[in-house]
């Protein structure tokens, strides 16, 4: 190379790796007539638009174009935004496993579209269709850094239809911009989108996206340029009232109940932004049932939000603080409270209000407050509930976010101690994510307040982690004050500080059946601060596992724990056992294997059986999971969790069962039944629900709910109930 060339080749060099930074983009032309939504593309103003292409493979590989290509062209007028796609195939053998609304894209072909309409990096909406005109929506937040910030409960009207022609199908779109929440004047949006094709076993996305993030992940994304600034949402007031109907029958107690109700919710737009959610004596009888669990351990199990109302900017008051240890607003505990007897029941909302959103690019508002009724049977006060979230955007994709919750009672119980009259928290909560995502964390800390409360009423930490093509790892810690209190919130144990680093390391082999395989080393240890810091408690956890190209998963794991007991405890469960004795150490090795089957098969299955030491004894255990798809109306499912607990004399052994069988049926995509049968005798509960739902309208839908619960041994019944419910979205 002659002294020349070099010297240009330098002086051009910044410009050429600008160039391949610059993500890519596309222009959204402005229509002023609307556009008939039958997937079929034939108006001529398709013709003028410009599209999103070159969709990049992300599995199995994620250095290469994606072998089935896709195209995505974007319109929008002054209400609406119109998306016409073309999804190229090798042929017509699709895997469609349910018509039902809100799929879970993995394992079956669709296609996705995620709108960062504020450009943080931080949420976004998805809307996605599968080639049977399938529709779905959701949620991220956090970045689309982890699972929990993929929350598919929300709902929003729009419209969709797909048709699969020979060698690709078309789905077309028309989303009102009242959907969305954006800035009044933007002309740029964050955008990206993601498919799966399971005819060549491709996962592909149009922005780059490397196979160590996940394929949601909003730090990856491209630009769609609006042709005009986008104007003033003009969102009309949505009413969405109930009535509904229930026959409840309690065999324990002897009771029936036949009982009509009614309510409303209604949702206000203020600007482009923010979100008012008004409730009147809400209903969630027709909220999906909880999964049973099988529990050994100490502790509380948290499980996931269901409820509608909650849902919308569920991270702006539900992420705070660590979601393990130590969370405090935790939405289910509104709702539900215990009684006399210490069993938790349903408590009544009367209402509540919810307003949410952005204030503008660089703040976020949220803010709770709902009044739960009384119950003086029962010894349940009647409790004013709030919650304040503040977030304030730091650098590319960070944020600082204050916190305060309230839970307080204004009327005077003779049944209520005056140090539960009320419970508060404040909190200040630093969220790492850089731009491309290698380093992602969490800096907390959070103090209560409540009557007589000594002064160890504190928790904090830290959650620093690092990602990389190979290598990833995270140092991790957090305390709990024994004198910590978070009434609405999650808190699993206090008096700890905890330490979880861990470290990994992931192969990427260019040839074989593995797509990737690695090792994780984990660590983690709790002190008790009170005991002298003792420590109570550790893990030493190793993991190895791989994914192979044809999509099969294989992992085995080996734990190493010492466990404290400073109370009694009994991991089985039984009524009348004697525990295992306090202030004594147990050590115990276990192992543990899973295999995951290829989920585009009509038939699939996992296996994870586990054996080795527990406590002084030993335990052998089996989860699995079958799942047979009549593609696309009838889906059924078993999932089988078994424990068998061997401890010496004179502690109780047990064999402890979980079945779960599921049978859901999609007669057309706007009628769903689900069944599900769970069977617990470590719950001593065997359960019935039947949903049926009509969804006759947009977000208005008829649902019959059936319970029915019965004792495991005796089999006599213990519970049964009918609901019909009516729902109705009325814009005004």
């Amino acid at each position: 190379m002659s002294k020349r060339y070099f010297i240009v080749f330098w002086v051009f060099l910044p410009l050429i790796l600008s160039a391949q930074n610059t993500p890519k983009q596309f222009t959204v032309k402005f229509i002023d007539q609307p556009i008939k939504i039958d997937a079929v593309l034939d108006e001529s103003v398709w013709e003028i638009a410009e599209s999103a292409h070159k969709f990049q493979q992300y599995f199995p590989s994620d250095s290469i174009l994606a072998e089935q290509q896709t195209d995505i062209k974007m319109l929008y007028s002054a209400t609406t935004l119109y998306i016409g796609i073309k999804v190229n195939t090798e042929g017509d053998d699709y895997v469609i496993p349910s018509l039902q609304r809100d799929f879970r894209a993995g394992g079956n072909d669709n296609i996705s579209l995620l709108f960062d309409t504020f450009n943080d990096g931080t949420n976004a909406f998805l809307f996605g269709m599968n080639p049977y005109g399938v529709r779905r929506e959701a949620l991220i937040s956090n970045g689309g850094t982890t699972l929990s910030g993929f929350t598919t409960s929300w709902d929003v009207k729009w419209r969709g239809e797909s048709k699969i022609y020979d060698g690709y199908y078309v789905c077309e779109m028309a989303i009102p911009l009242t959907s969305f929440k954006f800035k009044q004047g933007e002309t740029k949006w964050r955008f990206n989108s993601y498919r799966f094709d399971m005819q060549t076993n491709e996962t592909s996305t149009w922005a780059e996206i490397p196979q160590n993030q996940f394929v949601f992940n909003l730090a990856f994304m491209g630009d769609m340029v609006f042709e005009k600034p986008l104007g003033r949402s003009r969102t009309p007031l949505a009413i969405i009232p109930y009535v509904n109907g229930i026959s409840l029958k309690d065999f324990e107690n002897d009771e029936s109940t036949n009982d009509f109700s009614f309510g409303a919710d209604a949702k206000v737009a203020i600007g482009n932004g923010m979100n008012l959610d008004i409730t009147v004596n809400p209903d969630f009888s027709n909220v999906e049932v909880d999964n049973f669990f099988t529990n050994l351990t100490r502790f509380e199990v948290n499980l996931p939000e269901r409820r509608q109302f909650f849902i919308d900017n569920v991270d702006l008051f539900g992420t705070f603080g660590n979601e393990r240890d130590s969370n405090p607003f935790f939405s289910r505990r509104i709702g539900i409270a215990d009684d006399i007897n210490d069993d938790t029941i349903e408590n009544g909302i009367i209402g509540g209000i919810r307003l949410s959103g952005k204030l503008n690019e660089d703040w976020r508002l949220g803010l709770l407050n709902i009044q739960t009724e009384e119950d003086v049977p029962n010894e349940i006060p009647s409790n004013n509930n709030t919650v304040f979230a503040l977030q304030k955007k730091m650098f590319s994709r960070s944020n600082l976010s204050f916190i305060f919750v309230n839970r307080q009672t204004f009327k005077d119980y003779d049944f209520l101690d005056q140090t539960d009259r009320y419970n508060r928290v404040v909190g200040l909560d630093y969220n790492l994510a850089s731009s491309d995502n290698t380093w992602v964390g969490k800096f907390f800390f959070h103090k209560s307040f409540a009557r007589d409360i000594g002064d160890d009423d504190s928790a904090g930490g830290v959650d620093l982690r690092y990602n990389s093509r190979n290598v990833n790892f995270g140092v991790r810690g957090n305390f709990v004050g024994e004198d910590y209190r978070a009434d609405l919130g999650f808190v699993r144990r206090k008096d700890i500080v905890a330490a979880r680093p861990f470290v990994e390391y992931t192969f990427w082999p260019k040839k074989g059946k593995i797509n990737s395989h690695g090792f994780r080393f984990s660590p983690n240890a709790i002190w008790r601060p009170n005991l002298d810091y003792q420590n109570t408690d550790y893990t030493i956890f190793w993991r190895w596992g791989a994914q192979f190209k044809t999509q099969e998963e294989i992992s085995a794991r080996m734990f190493n724990r010492f466990t404290f007991l400073t109370d009694p405890f009994d991991p089985t469960g039984t009524d009348g056992a004697i525990e295992l004795p306090a202030d004594q150490g147990y050590y115990y090795t276990s192992y543990e294997v899973e295999f995951q089957s290829d989920r585009r098969k009509v038939f699939s299955y996992s296996l994870e059986p586990g054996y080795g030491d527990f406590f002084n004894g030993n335990r052998f255990s089996f989860e699995g999971n079958m799942s047979l798809r009549l593609q696309p109306k009838v889906f059924l499912s078993l999932d089988v969790v078994y424990d068998n607990i061997n401890l010496p004399d004179p502690f109780p052994s047990a064999d402890i069962w979980l079945v779960s069988p599921r049978i859901n049926v999609t007669f057309s995509k706007s009628i769903f039944w689900s069944n599900l049968v769970q069977y617990s005798n470590q719950r001593d509960n065997l359960g019935f629900n039947s949903r049926l739902q009509w969804r006759f309208a947009p977000l208005s839908d008829l649902f019959i709910v059936y319970n029915d619960n019965y004792f495991v041994n005796s089999f006599m019944p213990r519970s049964r109930s009918i609901n019909l419910k009516f729902t109705y979205w009325l814009n005004i």
